[in-house]
């Protein structure tokens, strides 16, 4: 099969299109014939040496939709010519950005039909981590108010949706370019932060999805009613997010994204019911993975960056 494969840590030049021997589903696994890998920051941290991996080589990726072309013994979900979705194995490797994949049955999802293989490989790592925090974590009820920074990002525009589908009052930041379209995929109140400190002008939030971390979040205590939650998605709780939280009555809590079948079947139903969809900036083919990085790496994106498989 055809992978993107590094041998060594270092730039998006690292990424080279190569030859590996095709997987083989182990018992209660799928084989994935992928037709598309959604594209994240971790992509990019790992691919530097700042995620989680050992040395190279490797195969980067988790995003991806695609075929079941073989079930391995103990599967029951799925069959053959399924279209699927999901995020096997993370953090562990996967190496989405292939022509077959294999993953754990139950770490996927049928994938709707509202969605076609390039919009469902961008769902799953930033949707299941603004799921995870939205619902699991803080489950989000009718009324709260919740805050999204850089809310026409990956993981901001699918908190924003997920987050107005459990009938909350949202604010998101992003650039004022944005502002059309995040109100059209549901915003009640948009903020330039290149313009108003956020801080000055919203208080009493309920849930502060933060898609920065570090110093933003602590610039953020302030806006959280007593008691509320802010979820630092970079980075994690550090100890300055801990002191600030602490100084101000709120709770911060460090989430990692878990691969979650049942989480993505709810996605699914809500791209199903018209209340989520994510978009799409750019499509790359996978000998383009190089391309992509760099153009993600800009941190302009609106929405997410997929790789297409033939």
């Amino acid at each position: 099969m055809r992978a993107v494969v590094q041998d060594r840590f270092g730039g998006p030049e690292v990424l080279i299109l190569g030859e590996l021997p095709d997987p083989e589903p182990g018992p209660t696994e799928i084989l994935v014939r992928v037709r598309a890998a959604g594209v994240n920051p971790v992509d990019w941290a790992t691919r530097a040496g700042e995620g989680m991996f050992e040395e190279p080589p490797f195969v980067l990726g988790w995003d991806v939709a695609g075929v079941v072309e073989q079930v391995g013994v103990g599967v029951t979900r799925f069959r053959p010519g399924d279209d699927v979705f999901g995020m096997p194995r993370f953090p562990l490797q996967a190496g989405a950005y292939a022509e077959l994949v294999t993953g754990p049955s139950r770490q996927f999802a049928r994938q709707p039909t509202a969605l076609d293989h390039v919009e469902a490989a961008a769902l799953p790592l930033a949707g299941l981590t603004a799921w995870q925090i939205l619902v699991d974590l803080a489950d989000v009820q009718p009324g709260q108010r919740v805050l999204v920074t850089a809310a026409a990002g990956g993981v901001g525009h699918l908190a924003v949706q997920i987050a107005k589908a459990r009938g909350a009052f949202v604010i998101g930041t992003a650039r004022a370019g944005k502002h059309d379209f995040l109100r059209r995929i549901g915003l009640d109140e948009p903020i330039d932060y290149t313009r108003t400190t956020v801080a000055d002008v919203v208080r009493d939030v309920d849930v502060v999805v933060d898609c920065l971390g570090g110093a933003s979040s602590v610039d953020l205590m302030p806006v959280l009613r007593r008691g509320g939650l802010l979820v630092p998605v970079l980075g994690g709780v550090t100890p300055d997010i801990a002191a600030a939280a602490e100084r101000y009555g709120v709770n911060a809590c460090t989430l990692l994204v878990e691969p979650d079948g049942h989480a993505l079947g709810e996605l699914a139903a809500l791209a199903e019911r018209g209340l989520l969809r994510p978009e799409i900036q750019a499509t790359y083919d996978l000998a383009d993975a190089a391309t992509a990085h760099e153009v993600g790496e800009q941190g302009r994106t609106r929405g997410k960056l997929v790789l297409t498989v033939d």
